[in-house]
């Protein structure tokens, strides 16, 4: 029964071996950097899955971390092999303890090896998996190599050192000759230092007091922390390589050893780093993220009774909209600016103790200063200016990162409102710190929507669509409150048509100023009978009957005879020397309304109702009309302007490119220019001519207005005040995620690490997708927090192994070149190669640290830790040694003899051994003649 059974699985694993690829060529030393790739397929054996997997080496290189735990780094170290196949149990609980089945697999392994002529090594991984036992079995022609290993837990006293693994070594290749030939000898020994961040961690943690305490200069809002609350550096690894030694020269046995590690000819270090650090930065975004997922109303944290008052006159607005039916309260010019920022907190007070308010109120009028400057000065608020000056805007690339992320600019009140928002999360009140401060910032809204005071830090303008939803909102109440202090006030609020005021500027008369300045009188005059009502405006009794004595309401039915009679209103200057074609009077510009601002939502709300419309010719129509309210408002506009136009007088100002003129000889025979409207233009049922006919020779201060800053303002404050916090962290997350993109470009400009640059390009790429989308996946933002915690977490460790290796401190250039570079090399490499070894001048840096570290340990006193510079006699007299008793020995073992006879071929004969504290490990490669035995 064993024969078939062995058969069978060897029938097995020769069709597998077959198809195995021949060795590839393959440069030395890539073992631990190289990159490995694998081939894996399935055998079975009774109800016993084997899983076979093809290891081999490729060419290029690259920076793994933990490469002691990847099989292939520990089979090719310990055998010295760049491609082998391994057979294993397929279900990770299984394995072949018993020693016949090891015996079975391994006499399986060697017939389907001889039936196939692969050359390839194959393993079989017996016993546990924790415990990483490889043997196996290689075939090539006339020569064989057996693989064993040997693992215990428990180092025995006699092989602790060279002479005893030496003994084994010879005693297992059993060589007939004698003297047996020289042994050639590799050592590496590995030493640990931990204790070192107590006295080498650069990182000042944040005071905490002096944030809650409100201390001056304690908390500087508006900058993000940055940096690790650990040292990032955990462990430093100091590789101490003999490579070449032969057996006789040296001495290491129990009581002697001649291996001092500052005698080394090759050192090399590698770094390893902490587990996830607690970083600021990295913290301070993801504890903003984590308020996304809750699900609580501003009202629910901070208890309904609290607000009731403020809520229910946001709620009702037609409320709010009644009371401008009123008559106007005087405004007092002399009033307190730097009491206007505690309006809100006096209305929460009369319900609230000041002891019960999540926010302290040195904090929240810090915060209020900080977002409202203007606040600073006891000078009333006339909203002369709505931008910060201190923060003139910037054509560079770190400003423009807005556009990409869809956040908000660096020098706004919505992205200053985001960090306000996160340092109050992360150091005061958390979530009931962050909806205190926003139903205080909304109160402020309203209070300066009703006291006609401009929102600093915003771009003067309609709502910049490029930057995030709840920028665009705060935009437009500034729209608002600009219309409503210029209507207030009798200023002019109304210019050109957007599209032709370049033309228009360009055609401008020498004596336009005046015209300008007298329309400026006029339409100021008129600016007072607006109503705040959603009907036509123009209702008081005197202006009535000046509308009907100027003729206009038969406007619609006159010809261009009957316009002519009418007055003149609403002129800005004339238009360069274009006339009226009728009458030859000269053509003036008229003052016209701006079209209304619209933020993103109502654009979409706007495309989806005229979506509905349909593709039919009544739905077409329909949707014409809807959007010709700013062509009709222009074009009675112009009537009122220019008694006695035509429609052909309009689009020669409005759209010239439909007013087509042709020069032409009449019947004197002198050569004139005659011109017709376009072939668009003369289609029927025009909504052009339509309009034209629609529209009453009306100025723009009488007409019904495009923009209702009322009812849009309270439509801003009514969305802001019912924003969960949750909602108002999706709407700022972009801006924090900018702000911390900035901070780590900063930081990384500090430090000039190549790596970190193209991974914070990569940040912004991906960011920039991302934030684009209206609502993005908590894991792809997850994603990116990640991304900006890991880049920190770079930046933190190069600043601990610079203050570690002291490179601020070196006097010549060239050595903080050098230590610099190795320092570079450390974060970038797995491991690096000490230049000079011990006697280097980064190896001598290495040699004070294990030295302070052994000090600190045997409590020597300070004065006494580098006073040694003798001979190794003296150092290894000394009753504290430099470095400690080495964390790793590996030594192998190289001979070329001949066996099993003396007769036969010499081949060569490897020994790998490493020794830990509490693990004991040999792996041999025997090989034998198979020819000559």
């Amino acid at each position: 029964m064993l024969p078939l059974v062995r058969r069978r699985l060897c029938l097995g694993l020769c069709s597998l071996l077959l198809g195995q690829a021949e060795d590839p060529s393959q440069h030395p030393g890539v073992f631990t950097s190289g990159t490995w790739e694998e081939k894996s397929d399935e055998i079975s054996f009774a109800d016993f899955k084997f899983s076979v997997t093809h290891h081999y080496l490729v060419q290029e290189t690259t920076d793994k971390e933990g490469k002691d735990e990847i099989l292939e780094v520990i089979v090719s170290l310990r055998y010295g092999l760049r491609e082998f196949v391994v057979i294993a149990p397929a279900a990770h609980s299984d394995a072949v303890l018993s020693e016949s089945k090891c015996n079975l697999l391994l006499s399986s392994v060697s017939i389907a090896l001889g039936n196939t002529g692969c050359q390839v090594p194959l393993f079989v991984q017996i016993h546990h998996k924790w415990r990483r036992m490889y043997v196996g079995e290689c075939q090539g022609p006339g020569v064989r190599t057996d693989f064993e290993m040997v693992h215990l837990r428990k180092v025995p006293n006699q092989y602790t050192h060279l002479s005893g693994l030496l003994d084994i070594f010879k005693s297992k290749i059993g060589c007939p000759l004698t003297p047996l030939p020289p042994v050639s000898i590799a050592i590496r020994f590995t030493y640990v230092l931990q204790d070192w961040q107590q006295y080498f961690w650069p990182q000042q943690p944040p005071d905490i007091d002096a944030l809650v305490g409100g201390e001056v200069g304690g908390l500087e809002f508006g900058k993000l922390p940055f940096g690790a609350c650990e040292d990032p550096i955990s462990e430093l690894h100091l590789a101490t390589t003999w490579p070449h030694l032969t057996e006789g020269i040296i001495v290491d046995n129990d009581v002697y050893s001649d291996l001092d590690p500052i005698q080394a000819p090759h050192w090399s270090v590698r770094v390893r780093k902490a587990d996830n650090p607690q970083c600021l930065l990295g913290d301070f975004v993801t504890e903003f993220f984590k308020i996304c997922r809750r699900k609580e109303s501003t009202d629910e944290i901070l208890g309904r009774s609290t607000f009731e008052e403020e809520g229910r006159e946001i709620a009702d607005i037609t409320h709010a909209l009644s009371k401008l039916t009123e008559p106007t309260p005087v405004p007092i010019h002399k009033l307190s600016v730097s009491n206007m920022v505690h309006t809100a907190k006096k209305k929460i007070r009369k319900h609230r103790g000041i002891e019960e308010s999540p926010l302290n109120n040195d904090v929240l009028n810090t915060i209020l200063l900080f977002l409202f400057p203007d606040a600073a000065s006891e000078k009333p608020l006339d909203g002369t200016t709505s931008v910060d000056n201190s923060n003139p805007p910037s054509e560079s690339e770190d400003y423009n990162l807005y556009n990409q992320f869809k956040s908000a600019p660096s020098d706004s009140l919505t992205y200053k409102l985001a960090l306000c928002l996160c340092m109050i999360n992360f150091y005061h009140g958390g979530l009931k710190g962050v909806a205190h401060l926003w139903q205080e910032f909304v109160l402020e809204m309203r209070f300066r929507w009703e006291n006609n005071f401009l929102i600093p830090g915003l771009t003067s303008g309609p709502p910049d669509l490029r930057c995030c939803l709840l920028h665009q909102k705060l935009q437009m109440l500034n729209c608002c409150i600009e219309r409503k202090k210029a209507r207030d006030e009798g200023k002019n609020v109304t210019n050109t048509y957007p599209g032709n005021a370049g033309k228009a500027a360009d055609q401008l008369g020498p004596d336009h100023r005046k015209d300008t300045d007298k329309e400026k009188g006029e339409v100021g005059k008129s600016w007072d009978s607006w109503s705040d009502s959603d009907e036509e405006f123009f209702e008081c009794l005197s202006d009535t009957e000046e509308l009907k004595g100027n003729g206009q309401e038969s406007g619609k039915k006159g010809g261009p005879k009957e316009m002519a009679n009418l007055k003149p209103e609403g002129r800005l200057h004339q238009h360069g020397k274009l006339t009226l074609l009728h009458n030859g009077e000269p053509l003036y510009i008229p003052v016209t309304q701006e079209p209304a601002p619209m933020t993103e939502d109502l654009l979409e709300e706007q495309s989806e109702v005229l979506a509905k419309l349909g593709t039919s010719a009544e739905g077409a129509h329909l949707r014409a009309r809807m959007q010709s309210a700013c062509l009709l408002s222009d074009m009675e506009s112009f009537k009122a302007a220019n008694p006695g136009c035509v429609l052909e007088d309009f689009v020669r100002w409005y759209s010239p490119r439909d007013y087509i003129e042709e020069e032409v000889i009449d019947e004197k025979g002198d050569v004139i220019l005659k011109g017709e409207l376009s072939a668009r233009m003369k289609i029927p049922s025009n909504m052009w001519v339509e309009a034209w006919e629609t529209a009453k020779p009306i100025p723009a201060r009488r007409q019904r207005r495009l923009f209702d800053d009322t009812r849009e303002a309270e439509k801003v404050l009514h969305y802001l005040a019912f924003q969960k916090p949750a909602d108002l962290t999706r709407h700022l997350l972009p801006c924090v995620i900018h702000a911390a993109v900035l901070k780590v470009k900063e930081e990384e400009t500090l430090e000039n690490i190549s790596s970190v640059k193209k991974i914070i390009k990569q940040i912004i790429s991906h960011s920039s997708k991302v934030l684009h989308f209206p609502n993005p996946e908590d894991k792809k933002l997850e994603e990116i927090i990640h991304q900006i915690t890991n880049v920190e977490a770079i930046i933190a460790r190069a600043r601990s192994l610079k203050a570690k290796f002291g490179t601020e401190k070196c006097e010549q250039e060239e050595e903080k070149e050098d230590l610099e570079r190795f320092v570079s090399c450390l974060l970038e490499q797995p491991e690096v190669l000490v230049t000079g070894a011990g006697r280097g001048h980064a190896g001598r840096i290495i040699h004070k640290l294990f030295v302070n570290a052994q000090r600190a340990a045997a409590m020597a006193p300070p004065e006494e830790e580098l006073k040694r510079v003798g001979c190794p006699e003296e150092r290894r007299h000394n009753s504290v040694s430099d470095f400690p008793a080495p964390a790793g020995r590996e030594l192998i073992l190289r001979t070329t003899v001949p066996r099993p006879a003396p007769y036969s071929k010499a081949l060569p004969q490897r020994m790998y051994s490493v020794l830990t504290k509490e693990d004991f490990r040999l792996a041999g490669a025997f090989s034998s003649d198979t020819s000559f035995f």
